[in-house]
């Protein structure tokens, strides 16, 4: 009779969450001698993933969509039968706010880099220098290849400090909530390497990327995709669909030490339970998989994994309370400014199933470099700081019929210059160290939903690949 062997996932959030889920479903197809555990410090599975409903009002404490284009997220959804739930965001305008005005996104910008070149010659978002400098783009020589550089540097050779500091940073800020002085192009955005590297000009990469120009000015389509009754439905059809006879879970347990003896792995909790795993993955944090493998000095070479802090605030008004119910999705805001919100999301426009007729849901996010203090005030400080700012942008003097703090700390990691360099070395050191342990998650290779949920299959698979060796 074949030994039953045993895997252990670190980490209940949406990649160790996937990665059960999908070992589950291979156990069973294959009818493999395998069972799985899943541990989780918190009270909850799903990680940032959190859906609040009050009053009709649906709102995400975490993230609200995931992309299209990347399509794990949708494959998953349709693995666990929820494909029916899909719902795509409305498209209409986002903005820029610049030098206290708020500016439709010019056309034809594909992450903040023209397409088009007359949408952006007639925006007030930029002075004529500024445009100037952008159109040096199309003369500038491509650079020497380069293991990595920053996200900043790069954007500021290729089409001036404005564009970036007005368009380009706020932006991609939105996604990574870091200096885009220290993020690695390479660990974040290497297509627009890729762009230079076969295009010399940006521009003309961003073109040929978009396709033709008939296309892109064609009707806009959605982006992203959300889930009709919240992301964490998602995360409760899982957590359903888990067979106990195959994968346990167990929330409120906390992994103090893991020690390698053998060929096995004695995983030792904070009830002073041991575990013993023939192979396991971890979905957590760097620091978090550094104490549970004290004695290993390559997590110091992996460097100190940086993580930001930010915090969001949801309110909830009449429709009525919005003077400038602008036709749009929502803005971004450029750091030139004073204001201490990064971003305001329209909800009841991008995603209208969210909230009952006639009221209005917008969500505002703080915490930029540099104001991260922001995140430790009160609940009421925070709303505070962002209905002034709205004040001054939308004119909403109203008071909200409720508010909803989220605060995320130390949870945006930032893939620092050399992130993947020092990732491969982890790697190796791993292969050659702790064999049959994988990591995976947002602290890795990408931080969105679908890039988590890739990270989860991966992760199936080097399990399995390992396990069958």
């Amino acid at each position: 009779m074949l030994e039953t062997k045993q895997i252990a996932i670190v980490g209940g959030g949406i990649t160790g969450l996937t990665a059960a889920y999908y070992l589950q479903h291979v156990i069973k197809e294959k009818q493999l001698p395998y069972k799985v555990i899943l541990i989780e410090t918190a009270n909850k599975l799903g990680g940032k993933i959190e859906t609040y409903k009050k009053n009709g009002f649906t709102i995400e404490r975490g993230p609200d969509s995931f992309l299209i284009r990347k399509e794990a997220g949708a494959r998953l959804v349709q693995h666990v039968g929820l494909e029916d739930e899909l719902v795509k965001n409305d498209t209409g305008k986002s903005f820029v706010l610049v030098n206290d005005q708020l500016h439709e996104m010019p056309k034809g910008s594909l992450m903040g880099i023209p397409t088009q070149i007359s949408p952006f010659l007639f925006s007030n978002m930029f002075s004529l220098r500024g445009k100037i400098r952008m159109l040096e783009d199309f003369l500038l020589p491509k650079r020497e290849c380069k293991t990595d550089q920053s996200v900043g540097e790069f954007f500021r050779y290729r089409l001036g400090n404005e564009l970036l500091e007005n368009l380009i940073e706020p932006l991609l800020s939105g996604i990574y909530a870091g200096d885009i002085d220290k993020l690695s192009l390479m660990a974040t955005f290497p297509q627009f390497y890729e762009m230079e590297q076969a295009h010399r000009s940006l521009i003309l990469g961003a073109r040929q990327t978009l396709g033709s120009k008939t296309k892109q000015v064609a009707k806009k389509t959605s982006k992203f995709y959300s889930l009709k009754h919240g992301l964490q439905s998602l995360i409760d059809q899982i957590e359903k669909k888990l067979d106990p006879s195959v994968v346990q879970v167990m929330l409120d347990t906390k992994v103090r030490q893991i020690d390698k003896k053998a060929t096995k792995y004695h995983l030792l909790l904070d009830s002073d339970e041991v575990y013993i795993a023939n192979s396991l993955a971890l979905t957590t944090s760097v620091p978090q998989a550094k104490d549970m493998f004290p004695s290993y000095d390559f997590w110091d070479d992996f460097g100190e994994a940086k993580a930001t802090s930010v915090a969001n605030v949801a309110m909830a008004f009449d429709q009525e309370a919005i003077p400038k119910d602008i036709d749009g999705t929502g803005f971004v805001v450029s750091r030139n400014g004073d204001y201490r919100i990064t971003a305001c999301t329209w909800t009841h426009k991008k995603w209208p199933q969210t909230t009952p007729e006639n009221k209005a849901l917008l969500r505002c996010y703080v915490g930029q470099p540099g104001d991260e203090a922001v995140v430790d005030l009160s609940d009421e400080e925070i709303a505070v700081i962002a209905l002034h700012d709205l004040k001054r942008i939308m004119g909403i003097t109203a008071q909200p019929e409720f508010y909803v703090v989220t605060r995320w700390k130390d949870a945006m990691p930032q893939y620092e210059v050399g992130h993947l360099q020092r990732l491969n070395k982890l790697t190796e050191a791993m292969t050659e160290q702790l064999p049959g342990v994988f990591v995976a998650g947002n602290n890795y290779k990408g931080i969105g939903i679908p890039d988590c949920i890739n990270q989860g299959e991966q992760v199936v698979e080097d399990i399995l690949k390992f396990l069958e060796t």
